[in-house]
């Protein structure tokens, strides 16, 4: 098991921190109603039952109440919303240093040139042989050159491999990177 199984406890505590939400939302939705009805009746002239003041006045109390805790909940929840993304950002920027690492652990276990490592970072960002040129000021040949050359130093045949290399090390469990049998590569 991956540990990605849903939890049968955590549909419970869905529903219990849902359960404020749901009675603010029943409130203010309650007094909505009984503000537009009140509304129209007056202004279409429906004949209804008036309602006492004292019903009145709990009935506005309570669409005031209503309001005040749907502006607090919304703040609450827009404060916890920018902490989420915050907290994402973060994690996507560790991820990023993360990638960054590994493809440098890689590029020296394969003895990759300077122009070499250029290359590769170029074509697993998936740009073209000749925009890679174009980056480097060079011909397509000399890039064509630098991508065999860095296929054979990791033991690939092409760019997708090359990447499966990075996404199976990205994947793993235990944070390290497999190691690569490259035949014939003498460092």
């Amino acid at each position: 098991m991956t540990g990605h199984a849903a939890n049968p406890g955590s549909s419970g505590r869905a529903l219990r921190r849902a359960a404020p939400i749901i009675a603010i939302f029943l409130v203010q939705a309650v007094c909505a109603f009984f503000f537009v009805s009140d509304i129209l009746s007056s202004v279409l002239g429906w004949r209804t039952t008036p309602v006492s003041w004292e019903m009145r006045e709990l009935i506005e109390i309570g669409a005031s109440v209503g309001l005040v805790l749907g502006v607090v909940l919304g703040g609450l929840m827009l404060r916890q919303a920018l902490r989420d993304r915050s907290r994402a950002e973060e994690q996507l920027r560790r991820a990023s240093a993360a990638f960054m690492d590994l493809l440098e652990e890689r590029f020296a276990e394969w003895g990759l040139t300077p122009s070499e490592r250029d290359v590769a970072l170029f074509a697993i960002k998936g740009l073209s042989t000749a925009e890679i040129a174009a980056l480097r000021s060079t011909s397509e040949g000399t890039v064509k050159a630098q991508t065999n050359a860095i296929y054979r130093k990791a033991g690939v045949t092409g760019r997708p491999q090359l990447l499966s290399i990075f996404i199976d090390d990205l994947m793993r469990d235990d944070n390290g990177i497999r190691p690569v049998s490259v035949p014939g590569n003498v460092a």
